[in-house]
C-alpha cells in the first residue's frame, strides 16, 4: 500500500505546483516559490519537489536557471516531439493519420489566410518552394512563413510540430520517390493560388499538395492492412 502511493505521490505533486501557477496567476517567465517555499507550502520532502520540479521541466512547464531560480516556463508544444514520434515509429499506419491531421488543418488555414498575405510575402514563399530543391529546410520554413499572420499561436506551434515529426519519421519508412521538381511545383502553386486571393483555388492547390504526400505514404504502408 506504502509502495503504490509513493509511486502516486509525483504526479499528484506536479499537479499541485501546476495548480499553485494558475491560482497565483504566474506568467511565463515569473518566478517560483524558492525550494524551501515549495516544501512548505506543498507539506512534501526536498527530494519529492526536486523531483517534481525536473519533471516540470522536461514538460518545458518550468524553467530551472541555476544559480538564479526557477521560473514558469512556455511550454513549448515541441516537447511532445519524442512521444509524437515514438508513436510514428511504433503504429505505422499512424503516419497516414497524421498526414490527414496536417490536411485539415492547412486546407482549412489556408482559406483564411488567402488575400490577406502581401505581395513581398508571397515573393519569399515562391523563393523558398525554389530552394526545396537543395535545401532540406525550406519545406519547413514555407510552412511556417504560410500562416505566419493568422494570429494563432496554437495553430502555428502545431503546424510546425506536426511538419517536424512528419519529416523525422517519414524519412525512414517513406521513400522520397517524387521528382523534385514536382514538390517545388505543388508548393508554386499554393503560391499562384495565393496570388489571386480566391480561397477556394488556394483550398484546392493545398489539397492537391496532400494528395501526393498521402499518395507516397500509401506506398510505404503494409498492404495487408497490419501494423
Amino acid at each position: 500500500m506504502t509502495r503504490t502511493a509513493g509511486r502516486s505521490r509525483g504526479p499528484r505533486l506536479q499537479d499541485r505546483i501546476i495548480e499553485l501557477i494558475h491560482e497565483r496567476r504566474l506568467a511565463p517567465g515569473a518566478t517560483l516559490p524558492t525550494e524551501p517555499q515549495l516544501m512548505n507550502l506543498l507539506g512534501a520532502s526536498r527530494n519529492s519537489v526536486r523531483e517534481a520540479v525536473r519533471a516540470l521541466q522536461a514538460l518545458g512547464i518550468v524553467e530551472i536557471r541555476h544559480g538564479t531560480g526557477t521560473f514558469v516556463g512556455e511550454a513549448p508544444l515541441r516537447v511532445l516531439m519524442p512521444s509524437l514520434t515514438f508513436h510514428l515509429r511504433s503504429r505505422v499506419r499512424a503516419l497516414a493519420d497524421l498526414v490527414a491531421v496536417r490536411e485539415l488543418l492547412e486546407v482549412g488555414l489556408i482559406g483564411e489566410v488567402a488575400g490577406t498575405i502581401p505581395a513581398r510575402r508571397l515573393d519569399e514563399l515562391d523563393a523558398l518552394a525554389g530552394r526545396m530543391a537543395h535545401d532540406p529546410d525550406a519545406d519547413r520554413a514555407f510552412h511556417a512563413l504560410l500562416y505566419a499572420s493568422c494570429g494563432n499561436a496554437l495553430v502555428l506551434e502545431l503546424i510546425d510540430l506536426f511538419h517536424s515529426a512528419y519529416h523525422e519519421v517519414g524519412a525512414a519508412l517513406v521513400p522520397a520517390d517524387d521528382p523534385v521538381e514536382r514538390v517545388v511545383a505543388n508548393h508554386r502553386a499554393v503560391v499562384g493560388a495565393l496570388r489571386t486571393g480566391d480561397a477556394g483555388a488556394a483550398r484546392a492547390a493545398m489539397r492537391r499538395h496532400f494528395t501526393d504526400v498521402r499518395e507516397r505514404v500509401s506506398r510505404a504502408l503494409p498492404a495487408d492492412g497490419s501494423d
